[in-house]
């Protein structure tokens, strides 16, 4: 037992007790105190969840309280006010005040010396996103909310708001649910209390300040959850499946060998002491999320994915989402603007160096696979050419730095995907620019703790000026490429760094998917026919190749699930789940008969374009391409 944190929870829990007591007091000033707030799940109704907000006496004549219309992490627009239901403002005779909602996200109140609380409904993001929203843009799934019986996401943001002038005071979050729920949260918790009946605990939680209320999500109910250490970090596994399919026993080993070669890919950046990880699977029903991905905070990340994805397919989706929003604790929580440092939730200025947050980030979540020897060189390579293709069908001559400025207004905002694509690539190439300048010894993992030691989550860096500081702390070549390709709007020719480690793109044998060929999907669709059918291009994919199919075979069931034009794409998704030993059984129909195929799934290749060794590589170019891909 650790006394002095204990000691610590306990006085904090007297400290928030002895504030709560005062009201009407001399010291029950707003300002002074933490604003008391109420989330109570056994009053659900219509899928809404009750909030309470006392934040103590106000002395000005009016106040504004707001739910967030941006929340960090995300790129997009989300409108938390618009989930609001039934906003009463209650005065100390316990009488409606009047209040004018000035937006989507806005509350004013006047007469605010009179003021006592808050109260209103909350409506979940899950059930309304996937019945066409309720107008404009909707949260991302991992940054929404969920409200049903057996699950709660609380994604705070979505329930708390702030006041204009309160958004440092602390805060004291008081949830109560049943008493049989499973509840896992990253804040501090100063008091927890059993109703007198044994049903229903409330369990209170401090957070220093606003950020800390948007930066720590929650789940509650019937969860699998697993706590076990890797190194020196706490790794705490949150998992709702809600038919059971996976538990977070079955994903412990793939998280933890995941987190283990992440410490051991960062070395010595600093960490934190606990991580948490909440994962929910959504089950495919109406009112289920189809966002799938993840939302970072600084010791947590949310994620959405499919409950029928299969084990392998399962552990290989959390390695790729799960280790790119771990990494994130380099950019942008360790290494971050000043847009990022005094984040405006209702409006937001956004940081030209989103090539850096979310691009670097990926770039290491994919790195650090093969350096930890996590996948083979031609796995690496594989992804690597997936982002050049995928780079290629977005807008590749639009300046980096301006859409990243500009990221909530078209057209930038249609491009935002290519962060995760040539964003990647641009920390690639950056990467392998620093290890040629250095012979080896230096990359952009090593300039990320430069970064992170001369500015650290307390420190925001000045937006215009990080590119001249990295150029000053490296290489004076890498200011032609930030100037033509990040900057600019020149496409990069990758061959020219590829080169550089005795690597080429051409053509040759590249693993594919079972629905596509290297990005060609294989299938057309006959919608008055009800009918899915396989194109010309199947010819060029082995493994249907091997199993005799061709083109216009209708497909007519997968696993005895027939075929739908309301359900091909959830088939279509569950065969591009499939890998190698996957027992399936496809009913297909040529010529008016049906063919039955039964098998076990194999590795597909197709011809295509691919990264490959160059014929002529030299000895020092592959001690090179060592050095960047084993650090």
């Amino acid at each position: 037992m650790n006394i002095k944190f204990l000691s610590a929870s306990v006085m904090m829990g007297i400290l928030l007790s002895s504030c709560s007591s005062t009201k009407n007091a001399k010291n029950d000033l707003a300002v002074s105190l933490p604003i008391e707030t109420s989330i109570n799940l056994n009053n659900v109704t219509n899928d809404k969840a009750p909030v309470i907000i006392n934040p103590g006496r106000f002395t000005v004549s009016s106040v504004t309280y707001r739910l967030p219309r941006v929340v960090q992490g995300t790129y997009s627009v989300s409108d938390f006010g618009k989930y609001i239901d039934d906003f009463k403002a209650i005065n100390y005779k316990g009488e409606s005040m009047p209040v004018v909602k000035v937006d989507a996200n806005t509350w004013t109140i006047a007469n605010a010396k009179q003021l006592d609380k808050i109260t209103y409904l909350v409506n979940d993001t899950f059930d309304i996103e996937t019945k066409g929203g309720i107008g404009g843009e909707e949260p991302f799934s991992p940054s929404g909310t969920n409200i049903e019986p057996e699950n709660y996401v609380l994604n705070l943001h979505g329930f708390i708001g702030y006041f204009d002038t309160l958004k440092n005071n602390q805060y004291k979050v008081d949830i109560t649910g049943p008493a049989d729920f499973v509840r896992t949260s990253a804040l501090q918790t100063v008091d927890s209390k059993t109703s007198e009946d044994g049903k229903s605990i409330t369990t209170s939680y401090f957070a220093p300040r606003y950020f800390d209320i948007t930066d720590n999500p929650m789940m509650y109910g019937d969860l699998d959850v697993e706590e076990f250490m890797v190194g020196d970090i706490k790794i705490v596994l949150s998992v709702y499946s809600p038919n059971k399919v996976h538990t977070a026993a079955s994903l412990k080993e793939t998280i933890f060998k995941m987190m283990e070669a992440q410490k051991a890919f960062l070395g010595d950046i600093n960490t934190t002491p606990r991580y948490d990880i909440y994962l929910y699977l959504s089950d495919g029903a109406d009112d289920s999320p189809k966002g799938f991905g993840a939302l970072e905070h600084h010791t947590s990340t949310v994620v959405v994915l499919p409950e029928d994805m299969d084990e392998e397919m399962l552990a290989s989706s959390m390695t790729d989402v799960v280790s790119h929003e771990f990494f994130h604790i380099v950019t942008p929580l360790s290494v971050h603007s000043e847009d990022v440092h005094y984040f405006d939730y209702n409006n937001p200025t956004f940081s030209k160096h989103l090539w850096m947050y979310e691009g670097v980030t990926e770039y290491f979540a994919t790195l650090f696979q093969v350096s930890e020897g996590l996948v083979t060189e031609d796995e690496f390579f594989n992804k690597i050419m997936e982002k050049v293709q995928a780079s290629k069908n977005l807008n590749d001559a639009m300046s980096f730095t301006i859409m990243s400025e500009n990221v909530l207004k078209a057209p930038y905002k249609d491009q935002y995907l290519n962060v995760y694509q040539k964003g990647a690539l641009i920390g690639m190439c950056i990467d392998i620019m620093m290890r040629e300048e250095s012979n080896g010894h230096r990359g952009i993992l090593s300039l990320m703790k430069e970064l992170s030691n001369k500015y650290g989550k307390d420190k925001p860096f000045e937006d215009d000026k990080l590119i001249d500081e990295i150029v000053a702390m490296t290489y004076p070549s890498l200011r032609d490429f930030f100037d033509n390709h990040v900057i600019g709007d020149i496409p990069i020719n990758y061959n020219q760094f590829l080169n550089r480690v005795g690597l080429e793109i051409g053509e040759g044998k590249v693993e594919t998917s079972y629905v596509h060929n290297a990005g060609t999907l294989l299938f057309g669709a006959n919608p008055e026919k009800g009918q899915v059918f396989f194109i010309d291009a199947v010819k060029d994919n082995s493994f249907w190749n091997e199993q005799g199919v061709q083109a216009n075979d209708v497909l007519k069931a997968i696993d005895g699930e027939l075929f739908t034009m309301a359900n091909a794409n959830d088939l279509l998704q569950k065969m591009f789940m499939w890998s190698p030993g996957t027992d399936i059984h496809v009913t297909l129909e040529r010529d008016g008969k049906d063919i039955e195929i039964n098998t076990t799934t194999t590795k597909s290749y197709t011809i295509g374009d691919g990264i490959f060794e160059k014929a002529d590589a030299t000895d020092a170019q592959k001690a090179l391409r060592e050095a960047w891909l084993k650090g």
